[in-house]
């Protein structure tokens, strides 16, 4: 199990691509943590998250 953003997910095993694509989070407006580390955008497709990591996806949301 995953811990992200405080909730226990199943996606041990995925990419960190993967699992932004299972979601509504647009990747291009995300920043991630894993294990208290920022992931670079460069790094999703070959940073693959595993059993007991602790993620935080945050969304940027535009206004005005």
């Amino acid at each position: 199990m995953v811990k992200i953003n405080g909730e226990d997910r199943d996606v041990a095993g995925m990419t960190v691509t993967e699992y932004l694509a299972s979601t509504d989070y647009n990747p291009k407006r995300v920043a991630v943590e894993r294990n208290g580390e920022i992931v670079f955008k460069a790094q999703y497709d070959e940073t693959t998250l595993e059993d007991g990591d602790t993620v935080e996806v945050v969304s940027f949301v535009g206004g005005g």
